[in-house]
């Protein structure tokens, strides 16, 4: 459980070296592409009716329309605990704080006298966003992803959920709780590639979609792929990690709280300590099996905690481990050590970053007002998390009048003929007067 990575007493090697050193989850997105593809395209081709098959086969539910009723919306509301109500609608509350901050305003530059370019910023005009139901029914998620896209303005949501047999064919009433909190009527009881195949293509009472936004399966992944230029996508999100830098300040029973928090989520979780403490890690393998064992979903812990996307990496200070976590590039990093907030304005690569002990993945997961639906698999290094930007566009508004144009008609003409393209110059000289 939790192999041991070295790398104390030598230099550190290049970043994709070091990258290529470290535990990760492998997915083999490819590999699942000869199944997705014909799937989708019967999608595309028959529509519903090979939407009810494909569900009928893979979820074991037969519904003629995959529509969700309004009323089964409602109903999952009013039918919601107490408790998770007021979580949800705390958790919306603060991730609209959050992202409100996030708008985009449209500035003007004047580039000469005579001569602007506006740079607008316009909504996506309907989006798809797919909550994943299988391990874990991500209610969460719902919030994570509709508010930054209300925020945007986007008028035209759908949100798709995978049926589930225990509740009548229909997505988790918790996913249809926070859809009703949140004010989005138009949900989908289908999950997997097929739900991907529906955004892009319409199926049903579904219109397509011009952006699918959210996690999912490899399944789920590969359809955005096979799909992404007909539709944008947020990202080819893999499975979830998590990485803790820690020195010897941090406690062991936080650090193996936190590995196994990221674990619960999937078998090929990945949950990665970088330490420059050995007694640390020491404690953290001592107390990982009692933890483990007090949970529910321990067999899914110790397969993500046993594999090798999940390890233990010891380093001689922490300027190495900064390199070894910036090579990384976790979804979610932790830093757990003297000076945490010092520390974490050092890092470049990361979904997100949690700081000190009291900020925990779990707490960004919920409820602290960031996104969660972040980069993975080391895409943290060119790509953000998903937040109001996502469901914009700039569009780049040029507007000059004759006598800027007389001006710089000059320039375009050389750099026109320097790329061999006269006709670019004489849309521009046949419009100066004589």
């Amino acid at each position: 459980m939790l192999a041991r990575i070295d790398l104390r007493g030598s230099a550190l090697p290049g970043v994709r070296d070091l990258a290529g050193l470290l535990p990760r989850a492998a997915t083999d997105i490819d590999s699942v592409l000869a199944t997705v593809r014909p799937l989708c395209e019967d999608v595309r081709v028959r529509g519903a009716q090979a939407v009810r098959e494909i569900t009928a086969r893979l979820d074991g539910v037969d519904a003629e329309d995959f529509a969700v009723p309004p009323q089964a919306i409602r109903a999952a509301l009013d039918g919601l605990d107490p408790t998770v109500r007021a979580a949800l609608e705390e958790s919306i509350a603060r991730v609209r704080r959050v992202h409100a901050d996030q708008a985009r305003t449209d500035v003007t530059t004047q580039v000469v006298r005579g001569g602007t370019v506006t740079e607008r910023w316009v909504p996506v005009r309907r989006v798809g966003l797919y909550v994943p139901g299988g391990l874990a029914p991500l209610l969460s998620s719902v919030v994570m992803n509709v508010v930054p896209a209300q925020i945007a303005g986007v008028t035209s949501i759908a949100v798709a959920s995978p049926p589930q047999r225990d509740h009548g064919g229909l997505p988790d009433p918790g996913v249809l709780a926070a859809c009703a909190l949140l004010g989005i009527d138009e949900v989908y009881a289908v999950g997997g590639a097929q739900a991907i195949a529906v955004f892009g293509y319409g199926a049903g009472s579904c219109e397509p979609v011009d952006l699918v936004t959210g996690p999912g399966n490899v399944y789920v992944t590969a359809a955005k792929r096979l799909l992404r230029g007909l539709i944008g996508i947020d990202s080819e999100a893999g499975p979830t990690e998590v990485a803790i830098l820690a020195d010897d300040t941090a406690d062991p029973v936080h650090v193996a709280a936190d590995l196994i928090s990221q674990a619960e989520h999937d078998p090929l979780a990945g949950a990665v300590l970088v330490t420059t403490s050995e007694a640390l890690a020491d404690a953290v393998l001592d107390l990982v099996p009692g933890q483990v064992a007090a949970t529910k979903h321990s067999d899914r812990i110790l397969t993500a905690l046993d594999g090798s996307q999940s390890g233990i990496v010891l380093v001689d200070d922490l300027d190495a481990g900064l390199a070894v976590v910036d090579a990384y590039a976790a979804e979610h990093l932790e830093i757990q050590t003297r000076d945490a907030r010092e520390v974490a304005m050092r890092v470049r690569n990361a979904g997100a970053v949690f700081v000190g002990a009291w900020s925990p993945v779990s707490l960004g997961d919920y409820i602290a007002g960031s996104n969660h639906v972040l980069p993975t698999g080391g895409c943290a290094r060119h790509s953000s998390g998903l937040s109001v930007q996502t469901f914009l566009r700039g569009i780049h508004v040029v507007e000059y009048d004759e006598q800027a144009l007389a001006e710089v008609a000059g320039h375009v003409d050389a750099l026109a003929h320097a790329e061999d393209l006269p006709a670019h110059a004489a849309a521009v000289r046949l419009r100066q007067k004589p």
